[in-house]
């Protein structure tokens, strides 16, 4: 599932900058990158039932390399999808619950604000 029209879209930030607003609402990078790309994950996971979901914001560098702070990375559309052992994440056709959906829409809107006063 995407999350279209969050404003995250297309914005282009300083590498350094990315990585500090990211982690302050949540989302890690961990071992999602090369040096063109890198994805922001937020893990969800129900304790009781063992389901996992990422809230996953994918980024490219448009100038200079992915772990270079003065790189320039510009956002993609965010997305989620469901983790299935031992297979990996499914995006396409899965029921989401709302409060995840939820979640991630403030998890999203936390992150657009930061980026509006970093953009460069």
């Amino acid at each position: 599932m995407k999350f279209e029209n969050t404003g995250i879209e297309g914005k282009t930030v300083q590498f350094s900058v990315l990585e500090h607003i990211a982690g302050s609402v949540g989302l890690f990078r961990d071992g999602h990158w090369d040096y063109e790309r890198a994805t922001y994950d937020y893990k969800f996971e129900n304790m009781v039932t063992g389901d996992v979901f990422y809230l996953r914001v994918p980024s490219v560098a448009i100038e200079g390399v992915v772990e270079d702070s003065a790189a320039i990375m510009k956002l993609g559309v965010p997305y989620i999808g469901k983790h299935y052992y031992p297979h990996g994440v499914e995006y396409e056709d899965e029921e989401f619950p709302e409060e995840i959906i939820k979640a991630s829409n403030d998890i999203l809107k936390q992150f657009e604000e930061l980026l509006e006063k970093a953009v460069v």
